[in-house]
């Protein structure tokens, strides 16, 4: 059993995985998420600052959210982050399209290598084989 610290508010809590948080700051911060995202849906234009400022939440919390595609925006919308391989400007995620296709090419040809192929011997290739071999 892992007994930590909250992040938040200090409180000793059972830790088990994610953010540092205890079940009520967990709680509440799911709580902000969905006020955040109501907001982002009445407001598409607003950009990270005014939705921090507005929603009392830091730009940190909210460039979070993006990273693990809970929050998506419009085409339209003048939010954006950087993909961090190539720095390219993107609405959601951790990468850009490119990126993600590319490195999606490089497992596949991973896997994709060919077989070396087996030659049998003349030996095994000339034997005589029975169908029906009883004993």
């Amino acid at each position: 059993m892992d007994v930590r610290n909250c992040k938040d508010c200090g409180r000793l809590f059972n830790y088990v995985s994610g953010p540092r948080l205890c079940g009520a700051c967990r709680q509440k911060l799911e709580e902000k998420f969905g006020e955040v995202k109501e907001y982002i849906r009445d407001n598409p234009s607003a950009s990270i600052s005014q939705i921090s400022e507005e929603m009392n939440v830091s730009t940190q919390q909210i460039r979070q959210w993006i990273r693990e595609e809970r929050l998506i925006f419009s085409e339209d919308s003048v939010v954006t982050i950087d993909c961090e391989k190539c720095g390219a400007q993107i609405r959601t995620g951790r990468y850009c399209e490119k990126c993600k296709s590319q490195m999606a090419h490089n497992l596949d040809s991973l896997y994709k290598k060919e077989q070396p192929v087996i030659q049998k011997t003349i030996r095994d290739r000339d034997r005589m084989r029975y169908l029906d071999k009883q004993q």
